[in-house]
């Protein structure tokens, strides 16, 4: 690469994509001469280069605008851009674009009614956004062919679409802990690393816990929920784990160190999920070397 690598990433800060956009700063730490225009709430490696030229964007409409017009007077035709935050640039570039585009609902003709209406807003911008500024990208990445599929409809077959796996850990697919070496005895039967987004289907995952306990049956499960972003979602499991005795806990959001920790109490990960894109943790709990039990997610790098 002749030039500098712009990661323009304004809009990640948390979730999947914030624990695959630090990887990729760990991986790129020291190797190559890049930008970043960041969340101004997105954490960097503290050993972070000196060299690298970080620009901090408010979460607002007018900042981000304000950074789009900066990307688009800085990059010069020798640059690369990667935009991480699954949208191209508002603006055409001089140099190569290249989109990473995670997020199925902005290529999936599905309904958003499940959402509140701020969040079906937001969708609704990104995806016509996406649909008039994709003759901005050079090549769009996906991390499956299922998704690589949907983007080739919804550009037509105009723009390149490559699938391009990545997981945060360097091992890939394979177990980082050898079957023989997980533990017997768990401090939880089972974990959901996820949101509290409706597709990710916790309200049946709890209606499924109180059919057990109706047999007899308590185990105990772990949730990752932000209580205050899912408030409505938290006060309804709490008010069913108090009337069916369910061992239902929140850990709360997690980092990905702490996630790594909670795997390794567990003794499965379920996964309820109805409509993925890649399906992160399906592909951790296996290189953390428990078993997985999904739904009809179906979408993990090594199937979809």
């Amino acid at each position: 690469m002749s030039g500098r690598l712009f990661i323009h990433a304004t809009n990640i800060h948390q979730g999947g994509g914030c624990s695959l956009l630090k990887t990729l700063l760990k991986v790129l730490h020291g190797k190559a001469e890049f930008v970043l225009s960041l969340d101004d709430r997105m954490p960097t490696p503290e050993d972070m280069a000196n060299n690298v030229q970080i620009k901090r964007v408010k979460p607002s409409i007018l900042q981000r605008f304000i950074a789009e017009k900066w990307l688009a007077q800085s990059v010069t035709p020798e640059d690369t851009v990667l935009c991480f935050g699954n949208l191209p640039p508002l603006f055409k570039l001089r140099g190569r674009t290249v989109v990473f585009v995670q997020n199925r609902y902005l290529i999936d003709d599905v309904k958003l009614n499940r959402f509140p209406l701020s969040v079906r807003l937001r969708l609704a911008m990104e995806r016509l956004w996406l649909s008039k500024k994709m003759s901005n990208v050079s090549e769009f990445i996906v991390q499956t062919p299922t998704m690589k599929r949907l983007l080739e409809i919804k550009v037509r077959w105009r723009v390149p679409v490559r699938v391009l796996p990545f997981v945060t850990e360097p091992n890939g697919y394979a177990p980082s802990v050898p079957q023989s070496e997980v533990p017997k005895e768990y401090n939880c039967d089972f974990v959901y690393v996820a949101s509290g987004e409706p597709h990710k289907n916790h309200r049946r995952l709890i209606e499924a816990w109180c059919l057990l306990a109706e047999e007899g049956l308590f185990p105990l499960l772990y949730l990752t929920l932000d209580e205050t972003r899912f408030a409505t979602l938290y006060r309804e499991i709490q008010v069913m784990r108090q009337r069916y005795g369910l061992k239902v806990m929140n850990a709360g959001e997690l980092t990905y160190e702490d996630i790594l920790a909670l795997y390794k109490k567990a003794g499965a990960l379920i996964y309820p999920s109805t409509f993925e894109s890649l399906g992160l943790p399906l592909i951790e709990a296996h290189q953390a070397g428990i078993a997985s039990i999904g739904g009809r997610t179906g979408l993990c790098a090594r199937c979809a």
